[in-house]
């Protein structure tokens, strides 16, 4: 079985455990006995003395892109922090009578999951107020194979935002920790950066192959299913189809009012994928209360699909298909009140838009040239811990 960092750390019983400790974490980060992290650093002895929460709150059930407020954990009675409200990084205030600050929070694996950026301003403020900072490091539940990183990579220049600071490909296939080593350097942080890392990962293995369950890393994300395909599907937030919120298969289906014929998918269908139609009406989010026609999509093998290039593509078939009824949305969220330019935020690239306009064929061998990512194995690899 895996052990997570949490877990390597208590059985290290370190002799600094009794200084004054500040966690940023949330209950989707759980030991592998699946107790929450907090709760089990402070049933090891170590002096937690505040938490702070990313985006989704503390209990990781927070609505996409809603701001958090600052609470109180009832299971600790620790104050809770949000890095995801009025500002995005720990205070000069919030750490004043902190010693440490430790990270642990599970990620997906994709750049515009917002849990690393959140990571990285915790990276600058421990440099900026001499804090260390001790990432509990977990694997990648979609594999840390760097053959199958995919792009775009993202244009800092014009695309940089909270869902995507800086430039890696849209699936890294690294850990948190291991992005961390690489921005502290790149980016001249220059933090006191520690990590503990996991145990028992082999870097190609997927989650289903840890031995353990999945446990949700945010609303949406319910299980490797969705994870898998949620660098591809996540791009549905920049259109009219729904992606599945509001549904008990979020990112796992497209969907919409309009949807009535989807053979020509089936031309594209990828091998390892079986296409399932559907028929369900969303309780939230895009098309609430309306009924609604789409596909379910489930991953049978995992080792060499491509769900960047493959969600790209679902959604220029949909926009060929249906001329009259498809569109561009925009994406309201604390970190982008208006929304606009949503597509060129997730992927990286400006005026993104315009690559949909473009012939089948030629869309195709654009989009391939833009989801290389080859050259990332070699700038990434001195920072590799697995």
């Amino acid at each position: 079985m895996v052990r997570f960092g949490a877990d390597v750390l208590i059985a290290q019983n370190p002799d600094w455990k009794k200084q004054r400790i500040a966690l940023v974490t949330n209950t989707a980060a759980t030991t592998n006995q699946y107790e929450p992290v907090s709760l089990a650093l402070l049933k090891a002895g170590f002096n937690l003395v505040k938490l702070f929460s990313p985006e989704h709150g503390f209990n990781a059930k927070g609505a996409d892109g809603v701001k958090m407020q600052d609470g109180v954990d009832q299971a600790t009675q620790l104050p809770v922090i949000s890095l995801y409200g009025d500002h995005f990084s720990p205070t000069k205030t919030d750490l004043q009578d902190v010693d440490r600050i430790m990270f642990d929070i599970p990620d997906v694996g994709v750049r515009f999951y917002t849990y690393l950026w959140t990571l990285t301003y915790v990276l600058q403020a421990s440099a900026d107020y001499n804090k260390p900072l001790i990432i509990l490091d977990r694997p990648n539940p979609i594999s840390g194979n760097l053959e199958l990183c995919e792009g775009p990579m993202l244009n800092e220049q014009y695309c940089s935002s909270f869902i995507g600071r800086w430039n890696i490909p849209l699936r890294h296939s690294c850990t948190l920790a291991e992005l961390a080593l690489f921005f502290n350097t790149t980016k001249n942080i220059n933090a006191d950066l520690t990590v503990i890392q996991c145990e028992n990962w082999d870097r190609n293995k997927f989650q289903p192959e840890w031995d353990m369950d999945f446990l949700p890393t945010s609303p949406a994300i319910r299980n490797i299913n969705a994870a898998m395909l949620y660098p591809g599907l996540g791009l549905l937030e920049a259109t009219n189809i729904s992606e599945g919120r509001g549904t008990s298969m979020p990112f796992e289906i497209a969907a919409s009012p309009w949807m009535n014929d989807l053979d020509f998918l089936e031309e594209e269908k990828p091998d390892g994928v079986r296409l399932e139609s559907i028929r369900l009406k969303p309780n939230e989010g895009k098309y609430a209360s309306q009924d609604c026609l789409g596909v379910q999509f489930t991953l049978k093998e995992y080792d060499h699909f491509k769900s960047v290039y493959h969600g790209l593509l679902l959604i220029k078939l949909i926009k060929d298909h249906y001329p009259a009824y498809f569109k561009w949305s925009t994406y309201p969220t604390n970190v982008n009140p208006e929304g606009t330019g949503h597509l060129d935020k997730l992927l990286g690239l400006p005026q993104s838009e315009a690559f949909f306009e473009l012939p089948v064929a030629k869309f195709k061998a654009t989009m391939i040239k833009a989801c290389d990512a080859t050259e990332w194995p070699g700038i990434i690899k001195p920072y590799l811990l697995y």
